[in-house]
């Protein structure tokens, strides 16, 4: 399938599912998180859930982050550049919706991108060879590529790998892992 088809697709997946069903799948996410050999790292990159659009509850994954002491960056998105600004959160940390219902840190410490050494990747679809569909922006492609290499990318998805995205570029950054209710995918 293509990226246009992929996007309708998953948009409507992702609106019939009840409440209910997004929140357990975002533990189990979270618990399948656990599993991972990507513990021993400083400063992971989180984006903030757009509840309306029946994303991911990063809840779980920010309480897991906490408890193992870690540094939580989140990001304050630019749609003229189509930059991000990286900020650390802290229990000071503000936040307000912007025009796209993204919350948003209003000011804070700023986090060069450098340091990034996990970034969990939202996406509305990818495919086995780690190839994902956002909802087709390119910030997270513009930021990604800014990243050092070595830096973990994970995808958080409610379903399965596709095949194949036929319309997937050079320029897209592909993920590391993607991880699922029932499974970790690794690239």
């Amino acid at each position: 399938m293509f990226k246009t088809e992929l996007r309708k697709k998953y948009k409507e997946l992702r609106h019939e599912l009840t409440s209910e069903k997004v929140e357990e799948m975002s533990l189990a996410i979270a618990n399948q998180l656990l599993s991972l050999d990507i513990w021993d790292k400083t400063y992971y990159h989180l984006f903030l859930t757009i509840a309306e659009q029946k994303e991911i509850n990063i809840e779980f994954l920010l309480h897991i982050l906490s408890g193992k002491d870690k540094e939580i960056v989140v990001s304050k998105s630019d749609f003229a550049t189509l930059g991000m600004a990286h900020y650390l959160l802290t229990d000071n940390t503000k936040f307000r919706k912007n025009t796209y219902n993204i919350p948003e840190p209003v000011d804070g410490l700023e986090v060069p991108v450098i340091k990034m050494d996990v970034v969990f990747v939202p996406l509305l679809a990818f495919d086995a060879k780690g190839n994902r569909v956002g909802y087709g922006k390119g910030f997270y492609d513009k930021f990604l590529s800014e990243c050092r290499p070595e830096t973990i990318k994970i995808g958080l998805s409610f379903f399965d790998a596709e095949e194949i995205i036929e319309d997937a570029s050079e320029k897209d950054i592909q993920l590391d892992y993607c991880v699922t209710p029932n499974r970790i995918y690794k690239f």
